[in-house]
C-alpha cells in the first residue's frame, strides 16, 4: 500500500488511539511512567531499609550476648581471686591462677569484640537513618508524581479522544484508511509498529525471510505482517 512516511506516523497514532478506545483502556501518559519508576525506587529502598534494620537488631542481640558473657567472666575472675586469697594447696592455687589468666585473657578479647560491635552498630544505625530519610524523600516525590499523574489524566479524560481519531483521519489518504479499516475489521488491529523483529499486532517474532522482505519495502509503502496481515509502520 502506497502511503507517505508522514501519513504512516499518523496512521500508527490513529491505530494506537483506536486500540485504546476499543479496549476501554486508560491511556498511558509520561506522568504514569514517572509514578511507576518512583514506586520501584520506593520498593527497593523499603527492602534496603528493612534489611538494615534487621542487621541492627541482630547486632543488638549479639552485643547483649557479649555483655552477658562478660558479666559471667567478671564473676569468674572475682571468684578466682577470692579463691587464691584463701587457698593454701599448691595444686589448687595453680589451677586457680591458670583459670584467672584464661578468664582475664578472654575478657580482654570480649572487650575488643564489644568495642567493634559498638562501632559497627553505630554505622548500621546511621545507615538505617540514611535509608529512612531517602525513603521519605522518594515517597514525597511519589506523592507529588501521583498528583501530577491524576491531574494529567483528568486533562486527558477531558479531551474527546473520538474527536482526536477523527482529526487524525483527516491527514490520511482515503485509500490508506480504507485498507486500514478493512484490516482492523478482520483482525481487530489495522496497523502497528514494527519493532525490528516483532509484529506489534500479533506480537510474533517474524522469520528471517519475512524480516528481510519488510526491511526491503520502500519507505513510501507499508508492509504487512505475514501472520496476521497487520500493516506495519517502521521507525
Amino acid at each position: 500500500m502506497k502511503i507517505t512516511p508522514t501519513e504512516q506516523k499518523k496512521l500508527l497514532e490513529l491505530a494506537n488511539l483506536e486500540r485504546t478506545l476499543d479496549a476501554g483502556l486508560r491511556k498511558q501518559l509520561p506522568e504514569d511512567a514517572e509514578v511507576t519508576k518512583l514506586r520501584e525506587q520506593a520498593d527497593r529502598k523499603r527492602s534496603l531499609a528493612a534489611s538494615a534494620q534487621l542487621n541492627v537488631a541482630d547486632l543488638e542481640l549479639e552485643i547483649r550476648r557479649i555483655q552477658s558473657d562478660m558479666t559471667k567472666l567478671n564473676r569468674r575472675i572475682s571468684a578466682d581471686k577470692q579463691g587464691l586469697g584463701a587457698a593454701t594447696d599448691a595444686d589448687q592455687r595453680r589451677d586457680l591462677e591458670h583459670d584467672l589468666v584464661s578468664a582475664q585473657r578472654r575478657l580482654s578479647d570480649m572487650q575488643q569484640e564489644l568495642k567493634e560491635a559498638h562501632d559497627e552498630i553505630h554505622a548500621l544505625r546511621a545507615n538505617v537513618d540514611r535509608n529512612g530519610a531517602e525513603l521519605d524523600e522518594i515517597e514525597r516525590k511519589l506523592a507529588a508524581a501521583q498528583r501530577a499523574a491524576e491531574s494529567a489524566q483528568d486533562a486527558e479524560d477531558s479531551k474527546d479522544r473520538s474527536g482526536q481519531a477523527a482529526e487524525l483521519r483527516v491527514h490520511i489518504s482515503a485509500e490508506a484508511l480504507a485498507a486500514y479499516d478493512e484490516q482492523r475489521a478482520i483482525f481487530g488491529v489495522g496497523a502497528a509498529e514494527f519493532t525490528g523483529r516483532t509484529c506489534g499486532g500479533c506480537h510474533l517474532v517474524l522469520p528471517p525471510a519475512a524480516l528481510a522482505e519488510i526491511r526491503a519495502t520502500p519507505a513510501d509503502e507499508m508492509p504487512r505482517c505475514p501472520d496476521c496481515g497487520t500493516y506495519l509502520v517502521r521507525r
